[in-house]
């Protein structure tokens, strides 16, 4: 009896201040136009890496699934270098393009891959938010999806296996969570015609395995490198969040694997 008066008495109560009004609705906020590509600057040595004539556009890190660049065709490792005819400068200016453009407009995207340059369509899509919060696309394929690209500024070191011919840096912590895995050994570059490049291998791949042997640093694929003398290996790699197994004819003698610091650019998701 007592507990329902006390009830009576506090409702009674809010009445007359009005704080039982129900709490605003969260409003979406007006959406923001999206392409779907990770980005980041090129200095001196991608473009060089990248045999660009100049350190200009920016380049595509990864690609959200089922997003408008990976429909339009757009790949890891592009160079973009222009957007609706204008050129890209790098990303704070590419993202502003972006997102100056209305959502449901097709635009056209200069790109340059392996040296060669075409032209490419893409249908800019809506991402809204709410409460402040990036609302992703509703598509199957994105409803896992972490489009909060982690933006870390920081010093990385990357080392060249010379026999595989690519560059790698260890892959942990948020951007192994992006990347969709525990660990691993992110590929940050192929060189044309190597051993990693005719097996499939592709920048933007996590190495995970190496003859079915964990690997979560550059140091354990050259160790199982030279373990394997010359033989052909299997390689674990998740692409897209998909692990695929390749198979790759690795030379005789001593993988060169060179260390070099350098400070890595930041990366967004536009």
């Amino acid at each position: 009896m007592w507990h329902r008066i006390v009830l009576a008495a506090c409702m009674t109560a809010t009445l007359g201040t009005g704080q039982n009004a129900p709490p605003a609705p969260r409003v979406a906020t007006p959406a923001v136009s999206f392409l779907g590509v990770a980005i980041q600057e090129i200095d001196s040595d991608r473009a060089k890496a990248l045999k660009l004539p100049e350190e200009a556009g920016v380049e595509v890190t990864r690609i959200a699934p089922d997003s408008p660049a990976e429909k339009a065709g757009i790949k890891t490792g592009d160079v973009l270098t222009q957007y609706n005819g204008q050129r890209v400068e790098g990303m704070d200016q590419f993202s502003r393009m972006v997102r100056e453009t209305p959502a449901g407009r097709e635009v056209r995207i200069g790109i340059l891959r392996n040296g060669s340059a075409q032209t490419i369509s893409a249908k800019i899509a809506a991402r809204p938010f709410i409460a402040g919060q990036l609302v992703p696309p509703t598509a199957p394929a994105l409803q896992t999806f972490d489009y909060r690209f982690p933006d870390m500024p920081q010093s990385r070191m990357t080392w060249r296996s010379t026999i595989l011919g690519i560059d790698v840096e260890t892959l942990e912590g948020q951007l192994a969570e992006f990347f969709g895995v525990k660990e691993g050994v992110l590929v940050r570059m192929v060189n044309k015609d190597s051993a990693a490049d005719k097996a499939g291998i592709r920048t933007g791949d996590v190495i995970v395995r190496v003859d079915d042997v964990k690997v979560a640093t550059p140091a354990d694929i050259s160790a199982h490198l030279r373990a394997a003398r010359g033989r052909p290996v299997s390689v674990s790699v998740v692409r897209d969040r998909k692990e695929i197994t390749v198979m790759v004819a690795v030379a005789s003698g001593t993988d060169r694997s060179i260390g070099q610091w350098r400070a890595s650019s930041r990366t967004e998701l536009v």
